[in-house]
């Protein structure tokens, strides 16, 4: 039986990834965006509110490390039926919280299922493209988290407004269940792929030489410690992890501060800033790969556009909170959102690491980025009612909080670029067998 080829199916299945990925920061921005309805109906504060988010990271953080090494097991296919699934029935069931307790049980159910996107994504990418294409199908598939947030503002404000709090989770969580019946029928590996043409499935395999001539064998994670490239990954993540969720849920709350138009008009200015940051996740991966068919080698464009954005967000972060007007510090705070998005902090794994072990370094850097974005959740609520004592966040504490975010980017760059090295070459993990060889005298 003759199937329908599809050319550059590569690129539809990153497509799905995004969407997917969409689907999952659509689910986790639904609280931050229902915050100020949720902190009146359950009587809770901004406190309460540093509790939640503490819960979800943490719970998030040790899920982080689980999913990883299941993923490299189960595989992509498999990983992504059971967490989006997962996830979309732990959003729903957040319909059922009737105080601060609740809440954060619910959202500690969402956190056991939602890491699972990342690993399982960097996966594919690096099952799917070429070494060249990866950091842009990245920054596709981490395109989505914004896609999300924007989304979100807008579709979360008119179902809480018209049918309810309660409705926006369950609403919002129903989507993911469709997503699930179109990837158990759309994916499978280039390998086996029905659709793909024969040139992408050569294009795709012929440059998986290096990886294929590795040992398959399932690796430790303790293994993948000793290696100072797995702490090049972990560092990019630890200092720009924490920033992702303060944008993700402290960012909407910054922005209903700067006016009350803004506020009361939150769904048509709320996603601007996600949407810029959108827009960032692709350009990540897009302007390297335009230096890099200019003649510029992978390393140099990479670091050279990380680079770039690191300093323009130095910058930026310090200005976020220093104009007066609503108008300029939204356009400045979309401008932190695309450089954040631009900073591309997932690529690193599948350019250093083969596919078998790409999963697991994911969660490693997850876990650790989840861990610290917990503690920097805590202590912003701890900003707020020690320091502002007004249970809620003032400008004077939002500009201590970018003025922290405005280093952690060079931070993290510094060790890329000493941990890690040149990036685009995969390293050899050998078998332990011959690990233990070497090690003797």
């Amino acid at each position: 039986m003759n199937r329908m080829r599809i050319k550059y199916l590569r690129w539809y299945i990153v497509v799905l990834l995004c969407l997917a990925s969409e689907l999952n920061y659509m689910d986790r921005a639904t609280l931050s965006v229902l915050k100020k309805t949720l902190m009146e109906k359950l009587h809770f504060d901004d406190a309460g509110y540093a509790i939640i988010t503490a819960t979800f990271l943490w719970v998030y953080a040790f899920s982080y490390l689980v999913v990883g090494w299941i993923v490299d097991r189960i595989g992509s296919r498999k990983s992504l039926l059971i967490f989006v699934s997962g996830w979309s029935i732990a959003n729903m069931l957040h319909a059922l919280a009737t105080d601060l307790f609740g809440l954060a049980f619910f959202r500690g159910m969402l956190a056991t299922m939602e890491p699972g996107s990342f690993p399982a994504g960097t996966k594919v990418v690096s099952e799917w493209f070429p070494m060249r294409d990866r950091a842009l199908a990245t920054g596709i598939f981490i395109a989505g988290t914004s896609l999300g947030t924007t989304l979100a503002v807008p579709i979360v404000e008119v179902i809480n407004k018209t049918l309810g709090w309660q409705a926006a989770f369950v609403l919002t969580g129903s989507i993911g269940l469709l997503w699930v019946l179109v990837w158990y029928f759309c994916f499978q590996l280039p390998e086996d792929h029905p659709n793909i043409t024969e040139e992408e499935r050569q294009l795709i395999l012929s440059e998986r030489v290096l990886e294929t001539m590795q040992p398959t064998e399932n690796v430790s994670i303790f293994r993948l410690i000793k290696m100072r490239e797995t702490w090049g990954c972990v560092s990019a993540r630890v200092c720009t992890d924490p920033i992702s969720y303060f944008l993700a849920f402290w960012g909407p709350g910054f922005i209903r501060t700067k006016s009350e138009y803004i506020d009361q008009n939150f769904a048509w200015f709320g996603w601007i800033p996600f949407a810029a940051m959108m827009i960032g996740y692709i350009a990540s991966g897009a302007i390297p790969r335009y230096l890099i068919a200019s003649g510029w080698e992978l390393n140099t464009a990479r670091k050279t556009t990380t680079l770039a954005v690191s300093l323009g967000l130095l910058v930026l972060c310090q200005f976020v909170t220093y104009f007066s007007s609503p108008w300029l510090a939204l356009a400045i705070f979309s401008g932190v959102c695309f450089g954040h998005g631009a900073w591309g902090n997932m690529n690193f794994p599948s350019e250093v690491f083969p596919k078998h072990v790409v999963g697991t370094v994911t969660g490693l850097g997850g876990f650790c980025g989840a861990i610290v974005g917990g503690i920097v959740s805590l202590w912003i609520g701890w900003l707020a009612v020690n320091v502002a004592g007004k249970w809620l966040l003032t400008e004077t504490q939002y500009t201590t909080i970018f003025g922290v975010c405005s280093f952690a980017y060079i931070l993290g760059l510094t060790g890329v670029h000493f941990f890690i090295g040149k990036l685009g070459v995969i390293r050899e993990i050998k078998p332990l067998a011959s690990a233990m060889v070497e090690q003797l005298p």
